[in-house]
């Protein structure tokens, strides 16, 4: 009975209790932080083993190894701390809390679109640079927008909803080695000369296929709640003509609902890449799109939360 009471409060606390930390007061940037420490991880292997010959094996031998370590680190720490649950229970929301981003999401989509809205397009551009990958040097207020749009729609698919899945899955332990497999893609998942070796099992096995399922989940909750019609045809058409396996899913499941045009050339790290088009409306962005994909991002989310919690408890109901 006591084994079951501290497992049923040990999924239970965190999830709700990192959800309401994250709402509350978003990413701690002041303090400690474990991606940090996943970054500098990932940083140092980078340094050490991505030169010479082998880059590809290296690379692989590397991603499994960063990502062994912390799912078996945080098994281990649940294992030791099962006899003290008050203690398990606040470092595990603590970790939920860190894993999670969305209040930040939308905090940094916001300062952008703040921006805009003031006319100050040299300013849009330096925010933005901080949440995408792309040279914001040149981008008008429209691509501004678009940028911010479509990181909402990716983001909240691999910022929210696939931590939420991977610690439906697997708790904690589980959920953090998903995080570290995401910042293993934001930090050498890149296809240039440098690490298109090195990362490639990182980026094109280990993330690509963690966020199969949780992206087409998220671009599902997005056009379900409420249905939107032409948001399941744009999935159905776009979707997969998107060079991300799972980028397009949100993304286009964002443009249906708002019925606008996602994609188009952009410049990443000096080279121009030519995004497919997701949509054919092309028109002007406003600043009611943004606060409108912001308000989906907290729905779905809050959705996903509720879906689990059900689960959760039919499972246990039913045990």
């Amino acid at each position: 009975m006591l084994q079951f009471f501290i497992t049923y409060q040990n999924f239970l606390i965190p999830l709700l209790g990192g959800l309401l930390l994250d709402t509350l007061i978003g990413d701690p940037h002041r303090l400690p932080h474990p991606i940090r420490l996943f970054g500098s991880m990932i940083s140092w292997c980078d340094r050490q083993f991505n030169r010479g010959d082998h880059r590809k094996r290296k690379g692989v031998l590397v991603a499994l190894g960063l990502v062994s370590s912390v799912f078996l680190f945080l098994f281990g720490l649940q294992k030791m701390l099962y006899p003290y649950p008050v203690a398990l229970y606040i470092i595990n929301t603590i970790l939920f809390f860190y894993a999670i981003s969305n209040r930040s999401l939308i905090s940094e989509a916001m300062k952008v679109e703040t921006w805009v809205v003031k006319g100050d397009i040299p300013a849009a551009r330096k925010q933005l640079s901080r949440i995408v990958g792309r040279d914001t040097s040149r981008l008008t207020a429209k691509q501004i927008r678009t940028a911010t749009l479509e990181t909402l729609a990716e983001n909240l698919s691999d910022g929210v909803i696939a931590p939420l899945f991977f610690y439906t899955l697997g708790g904690i332990p589980l959920m953090m080695a998903y995080k570290m497999i995401n910042t293993m893609d934001s930090m050498i998942g890149y296809k240039n000369e440098k690490y298109s070796d090195f990362g490639w099992f990182a980026a094109r096995i280990l993330d690509d296929g963690a966020n199969y399922v949780p992206a087409r989940l998220t671009a599902l909750l997005m056009v379900l709640f409420p249905p939107s019609g032409r948001g399941f045809r744009f999935i159905n058409q776009y979707a997969r003509c998107h060079a991300s396996p799972n980028s397009g899913y949100p993304e286009s499941a964002l443009a249906g609902i708002l019925d606008c045009r996602f994609g188009g050339p952009n410049t990443y790290h000096g080279k121009l890449v030519e995004k497919p088009y997701i949509g054919k409306n092309d028109r002007d962005l406003t600043h009611a799109d943004v606060r409108r994909a912001c308000f989906i991002n907290i729905r779905v989310t809050l959705i996903t939360a509720l879906i689990i919690l059900l689960l959760f408890y039919g499972i246990f109901y039913l045990h």
